[in-house]
């Protein structure tokens, strides 16, 4: 399952140089992650209510093009795998032409806020992730 959210870079994005800066990246690939679980069912409040929510284990980030102001991009999300308590979701950034200006690999896990671990994926992450 391949999931596209649009967003358009604006000034807060960008560095010195005119371009998104390199830890930006990372913002915006979160804020499409933390929108494809809560368009599938996965919100802040249920993470909150279930003491159960996503982390991030590693990630592996590259920038082939730069992004600049008022360019409107996709960020593409889709599961990679999920084995056992352990998924990687890829992401690309997109340019409106379809030329991927950065692609990152994101391990990633359900942890358990109280008990302070990582856990199996319930049903409702399976989903919010797509790996039902």
């Amino acid at each position: 399952m391949l999931v596209k959210y649009p967003l358009l870079i604006r000034e807060f994005h960008l560095d010195t140089f005119g371009h998104v800066n390199n830890a930006t990246y990372l913002s915006m690939y979160e804020e499409a992650r933390w929108q494809l679980i809560t368009d599938r069912g996965y919100s802040l409040q249920d993470i909150h209510q279930k003491k159960q929510g996503p982390i991030i284990l590693e990630v592996n980030v590259k920038y082939m093009k730069e992004l600049k102001l008022r360019e409107e991009i996709t960020i593409t999300t889709e599961l990679v795998h999920y084995k056992g308590k352990i998924g990687q979701l890829k992401q690309q950034m997109l340019k409106a032409d379809g030329t991927v200006a950065s692609e990152g690999l994101f391990t990633i896990a359900l942890f358990d806020t109280q008990e302070r671990k990582i856990i199996a994926p319930t049903p409702e992450w399976k989903k919010a992730v797509g790996a039902e």
